[in-house]
């Protein structure tokens, strides 16, 4: 009940469940903000301890002693910030705006505590003399960094400044992520007649009208979206008229004037964010941001997208060509470029595509597919357990073992989309593995598939099983880290490194031996057809420009928005003007091919944790390709070379410099080449 203290809120209770799993059955609402109280409160005492201990400081006492506190902090915040995601209600929508501004102004605190500041950068000054391993000395940098990230070497009138900038940022990111769910919800679109969704298999005719039931719609059929400005559907929707609404939905979310609009959100989310990279002496926002990640500076993600860019608009107008000799007379627009793709792609087919899905059921292919790669190249086991408590009835819980049958951690599959779910597909963790505190992680997976009806398959596209995989790289470098402290824990890399492991993790999707072993018809068990195996393959390895250009155009907005300074940042007032302006400078805009992702329902940017690195995912992938070669030439599917990738990448999190270990893994500096033929922008 509310107001129960620490020792009886269920929130902070010690777990007595395998590998510390919360007993979500236990736990209400009304526990969290108590819970957040409490643990912030002993948190602040922990750290006034470690501050004024008389000791002189030394590594011991203040760096490892701060990375140890705040236990049941840790505790609360992997529950409920692993229920908001995926299954929030208005409460828990609160709770977490005000936990946004409690839980920052508590970091700020401890980062700006003068006493605290003063014996870190003690340590700091004189790391050479300290007998550190590397994870050790990355910790204390880290430490020092994030601390005069915040503003501790401000002065104090600055000092100020800085806690409302940034208590003001945490309330306006999560007012943003929201109203995106909101008024992704609120714009689903109502078809009335089933004939108007032709194109669509019969159980996605199921699902919409179930969706438009669970709505309250009395009849018709409710097309939900998705999060990104592209939407799946279509690729299939016969109907242009359909598909018209469809898109328009998609790309006016949040910028029409409604409740949800955000445009005036991201205009002040830009300009907080220059004003505190000012005061801490970086030109623009980019920079503060970048300064932390492998990219060498800002100049260095321009060039590269800049690259990109100009390589990418000449494949997009041969591809744009091809396609409307493809199409004849029809009139192609923004709503239907897709489509017709798929139709041109399904015409250059040997193979009809249209019965892939039918060997991809999502069970067969997690046990069969995802689970078999894992275990034949990390030894992985993977058992599902039944009866523990999860937060919601689709959560599925499969306990890890190693190759020795020991237990490693849980992973938790979340895999079905509803309206309480934010959109997209990400991984999160309620438990860190560190070994100073012999803890295990728990690791989670979230999808937004349609759920079918009882008895029926969830069947995955070719695109839907990609992100699966993907997902769980992000997964297994949770499971597989192997380090002393939780804040270097499996993905806590930087920002445009972290996806990396989770891009590698794609190429198994459509391996010929992984494929073979899950690609089984779903009602006859038959093995797929070795022609459709392989024109599945060329499929997906054809990448469009079309895919190309909306990513690259929204990672061209993202850096637009945050190399603004202080004075350009004032003087934008129209979000879709700045967009325009922005991407012609980067010869990026074009009326057929919208951003991924526009400004006004960018939650990646201006709702989560990738302003200024939304190019992360291209530069990851140029880590990614050349290591797909790598493992390729080295025999492929092998447990030395699961091994040896484990070792270098995926157990170190950040307890080294993880570019290092990727040029000792592959033997050179990361280049560019083989991401380019990868994409078809290969001269």
């Amino acid at each position: 009940m509310a107001g129960q203290d620490s020792a009886t809120n269920p929130v902070l209770a010690q777990s007595d469940l395998p590998y510390e799993l919360p007993d979500f059955t236990s736990i209400s609402d009304d526990d969290f903000l108590p819970a957040f109280t409490s643990a912030m409160a002993s948190h602040l005492a922990e750290v006034e301890a470690i501050a004024w201990d008389p000791a002189e400081p030394t590594f011991a006492n203040t760096v490892e002693a701060l990375e140890l506190s705040g236990r049941d902090l840790a505790r609360a915040s992997g529950i409920f910030f692993n229920l908001v995601g995926p299954d929030t209600n208005p409460k828990r929508n609160e709770i977490s705006q005000e936990l946004s501004t409690l839980l920052t102004d508590h970091g700020n605190t401890i980062a700006m505590n003068p006493v605290l500041f003063g014996r870190i950068s003690e340590l700091a000054s004189r790391t050479d003399e300290l007998d550190l391993t590397e994870p050790q000395r990355r910790l204390l940098d880290k430490r020092y960094r994030e601390s005069v990230r915040a503003g501790a070497g401000l002065p104090a009138a600055e000092q100020e400044e800085m806690r409302q900038i940034a208590s003001r940022l945490a309330y306006l990111t999560t007012t943003f992520s929201q109203k995106i769910l909101d008024d992704t919800n609120e714009s689903a679109v109502l078809v009335d007649d089933a004939a108007d969704l032709d194109g669509l298999s019969a159980g996605q005719i199921t699902a919409a009208r179930r969706a438009a039931a669970d709505a309250g719609h009395e009849s018709g059929y409710l097309i939900t979206l998705e999060l990104p400005t592209s939407q799946a559907v279509l690729t299939e929707l016969t109907n242009p008229a359909v598909r018209q609404r469809v898109f328009d939905a998609s790309v006016n979310r949040c910028s029409r004037g409604n409740d949800h609009d955000t445009r005036d959100l991201v205009l002040e989310i830009v300009r907080l964010r220059a004003r505190r990279a000012e005061l801490l002496g970086y030109r623009d926002h980019a920079e503060f941001v970048i300064a932390e990640q492998t990219a060498p500076d800002p100049s260095a993600v321009d060039d590269m997208l800049r690259e990109l860019n100009e390589t990418a608009m000449r494949a997009g107008g041969r591809e744009l060509t091809r396609l409307t000799e493809f199409a004849g007379d029809v009139e192609i627009g923004p709503a239907d470029l897709t489509f017709w793709l798929e139709r041109e792609k399904q015409a250059r087919s040997s193979v009809p595509l249209d019965g892939f899905a039918d060997y991809c059921e999502l069970d067969t292919v997690l046990t069969r597919g995802v689970f078999y790669a894992a275990n034949k190249l990390y030894g992985l086991q993977f058992v599902e357990r039944t009866g523990l408590p999860v937060y919601h009835p689709d959560v599925r819980v499969w306990e890890v073992r190693d190759d020795a049958g020991t237990g490693i951690g849980l992973f938790l599959g979340d895999f079905y989309a509803r309206p309480s779910k934010r959109g997209g597909a990400w991984m999160n963790n309620i438990v860190d593995q560190s070994s100073v505190l012999q803890t295990q992680p728990i690791i989670v997976n979230v999808l937004n598939l349609t759920k079918p009806d009882e008895g029926q398959p969830c069947l995955l596209s070719i695109d839907q099983l990609t992100t699966l995989f993907h997902e769980f790289g992000h997964a297994l470098h949770g499971l597989l880290s192997s380090v002393e402290y939780p804040s270097q824990s499996g993905t806590s890399v930087p920002r445009d490194f972290v996806e990396f492991p989770s891009q590698v993790n794609e190429m198994w999707a459509l391996h010929p031996e992984v494929l073979a072993n899950y690609a089984l018809h779903h009602a006859t068990g038959d093995p797929i057809p070795a022609e459709l195996a392989a024109a599945a393959r060329e499929s997906a390895g054809a990448e469009t420009a079309h895919g190309t250009l909306e990513y690259l155009a929204a990672s061209s907005l993202d850096l637009a928005w945050h190399r603004l300074t202080v004075e350009e940042a004032a003087a934008v007032t129209d979000v879709e003007a700045f967009e325009a302006k922005a991407l012609t400078e980067v010869g990026l805009q074009t009326d057929l091919i919208p951003p991924r992702y526009r400004s006004a329902y960018f939650n990646h940017v201006f709702g989560g944790g990738y302003s200024a690195g939304y190019y992360s995912y291209i530069w990851s992938e140029v880590l990614d390709a050349e290591t797909e070669q790598w493992f390729l030439a080295s025999g492929g599917l092998e447990r030395e070379n699961g091994r040896r990738f484990a070792e270098a990448t995926l157990s170190r999190g950040d307890s080294v410099d993880p570019l290092v270990s990727h040029e000792t893994l592959i033997g050179r500096k990361p280049q560019i080449e083989p991401l380019l033929r990868r994409r078809g922008l290969a001269a």
